[in-house]
């Protein structure tokens, strides 16, 4: 049963990394979708879109290679936790890897 859920949760994380592209962005990407136009276009939304998909997959791979890893060594109940760990984790890291790489100086640009 649990490979089910793990299953879909992976084809939901996949299907998150390969759903957003320049043409929806500004619908579907949370910040960049209530930006005004002019700073959409100071925002590298290209190699934004890069990290996301990056982090996604990534997120899905290496959750779902801890997941079997844990699930041998451990009982299903313990793989679960760790397997949930593992997606809540990364998070802080990608918020500020976000942060620091893509956001919009606006102090530099109010000084030009």
């Amino acid at each position: 049963m649990i490979y089910w859920i793990v299953l879909i949760v992976d084809i939901t994380l996949l299907f998150t990394a390969f759903l957003v592209n320049k043409n929806n962005a500004k619908y579907l990407l949370a910040g960049y979708n209530t930006m005004p136009e002019e700073e959409r276009k100071k925002f590298d939304l290209e190699n934004f879109l890069i990290f996301w998909k990056k982090f996604f997959v990534g997120l899905t791979f290496v959750s779902t290679l801890i997941f079997l890893i844990s699930y041998v060594i451990f009982s299903e109940k313990t793989a679960v936790f760790i397997w949930t760990g593992s997606l809540i984790i990364p998070w802080p890291l990608f918020l500020y890897k976000a942060n620091k790489d893509f956001k919009i100086d606006k102090s530099r640009e109010s000084k030009k």
